[in-house]
């Protein structure tokens, strides 16, 4: 069979298990809102058939019901995949708008990682998302944010920065380039398959490389800047362009946080955290595949001064909570003790694999986190969860309960989780970027592909890990 036959049956397969499951939807009294067939971006039997397994097994119909509509929504409506130059690519919008960032997109794919290898065509869709990432970096390392047309002129042109067609925008954020090296080892593991993992693949992890050291500016501000015309402060930065001043002392300068808005000091902490695994991972991958111990050796050694950098400046004493991890700094000794929605986050460590669950600083951050002590945190008439600056107080975001789901170790807290994402959708069957604490009603996005896709990695981890909890 063909690779046209094999993904003609597949997709045959696909529309039945499609079929049945809609048709149950509307039989257990829930509407149909996912994305009809005809319209859906791209089909697949391993996700499909993973709705059908929890749908049968979840007591919690309305849980069940969630994860329909939820867990397919980056592939029923974000990805644009064709093969370019005989090799797989993959454009992945977030939703709501058209442009493909490096964290989201990774984000996004990630929880389909689990079913690759029981199927073909999603294997060579999430090859592509690793090969268009490539490509990206290799046109701008400290950009965020791609058009699938290389030539496209971006509506922020007019940002003071270095811009280039096919950018949309041009934060620097560290874990910009800590996501693609997260997707792409993952990968590796799970299917074996080198071939995303070239020469060009290569020069984007040298590229990431040089581009950490340039951040850690210890002789200068290193190429980047940016300013932009705007009444929104956190969409630009101070000191003419370059940021608020860091003591250079081994870590990584992050312009910008996850959410895109500007970092109060230089040093963000959970993206540092991000880039000492992913700079072993690339090194592991360097040396392994491309046989260059030599390139390995020098990711390793950043990953090393980091981590020793992390374990004398990250930690801080809070009056309340004894030792935590800061959400910032500066080396010169000041500090910012919050922490955001977004991931990476300081709930997010163990998530992302930086630390261990039971961690003891990582146990105190997360009590910090979670309490009214951190000055994001919702406390409602609606729900409690983690916010964020970007949206603004009051406003809970979805992402950082989903986070605080997958970093549970009790079931309690997984249950009450699941239990305020199922009652906070506010009828539309999604999740949204955040909403307030008050009226779920009142929410952003609509339409935001990677908190539906992690919301289906909580829920398909709980069908594995503990399926009671789906009852």
């Amino acid at each position: 069979m063909n690779r046209r036959e094999f993904i003609l049956n597949t997709s045959l397969i696909a529309s039945s298990l499609m079929l049945g499951s809609a048709t149950r939807a509307a039989d257990a009294g829930f509407p149909v809102v996912r994305t009809p067939e005809a319209k859906r971006k791209f089909k697949s039997v391993a996700v499909e058939r993973a709705i059908e397994r929890v749908k049968a097994s979840a007591g919690n119909k309305e849980i069940a019901w969630l994860f329909e509509n939820c867990f397919p929504n980056t592939l029923d409506t974000t990805v644009d995949f064709e093969m370019l130059d005989g090799r797989p690519d993959t454009y992945v919008i977030t939703g709501d708008i058209d442009a493909m960032w490096l964290r989201d997109s990774t984000a996004q794919v990630w929880p389909y990682l689990s079913l690759i290898t029981e199927d073909a065509p999603l294997q060579q869709l999430i090859a592509g998302v690793i090969n268009r990432q490539t490509r990206c970096i290799l046109k701008d390392p400290y950009a965020n944010a791609f058009y699938k047309d290389e030539k496209k002129v971006s509506d922020w042109k007019s940002d003071h920065t270095e811009m280039k067609p096919g950018v949309h925008e041009r934060k620097w954020e560290i874990d910009s380039l800590c996501y693609p090296m997260r997707l792409a080892y993952r990968y590796w593991q799970t299917t074996h398959d080198t071939a995303p993992f070239d020469a060009k693949w290569r020069e984007a992890i040298l590229l990431t490389l040089q581009t950490f050291r340039e951040q850690q500016r210890k002789t200068d501000h290193g190429p980047y800047h940016f300013q932009r015309q705007t009444t929104t402060p956190t969409d630009s930065l101070a000191g003419g362009g370059y940021g608020r001043p860091g003591k250079p002392v081994g870590l990584i300068c992050s312009m910008f946080r996850p959410s895109d808005d500007s970092t109060v000091f230089p040093y963000l902490i959970p993206s540092n955290f991000f880039a000492v695994i992913s700079l072993r991972q690339a090194a592991e991958m360097l040396e392994q595949i491309h046989h260059d111990n030599a390139s390995a050796a020098q990711c390793c050694a950043l990953a090393d001064e980091v981590e020793q950098a992390l374990r004398k400046y990250a930690v801080v004493e809070h009056a309340k909570f004894g030792k935590i991890y800061a959400y910032e700094v500066d080396g010169f000794g000041d500090f910012y003790c919050l922490d955001d929605g977004n991931v990476p986050s300081l709930l997010s460590l163990p998530y992302l694999g930086v630390v261990k669950p039971n961690d003891r600083v990582y146990l105190n951050t997360r009590r910090f986190v979670l309490s009214d002590s951190n000055p994001y945190f919702c406390k409602g008439k609606a729900a409690d969860g983690p916010g964020g600056p970007h949206v603004g107080i009051d406003m809970i975001w979805p992402l950082g309960l989903i986070v605080q789901g997958l970093t549970a170790t009790n079931d309690n807290e997984i249950r009450e989780c699941l239990d305020t994402l199922r009652r906070t959708h506010a009828g539309t069957g999604f999740m949204h970027e955040a909403f307030h604490k008050d009226d779920p009603k009142k929410f952003t996005r609509s339409w935001f592909a990677w908190a539906n896709t992690i919301f289906g990695e909580l829920v398909l981890t709980t069908y594995k890990t503990r399926p009671h909890l789906l009852d």
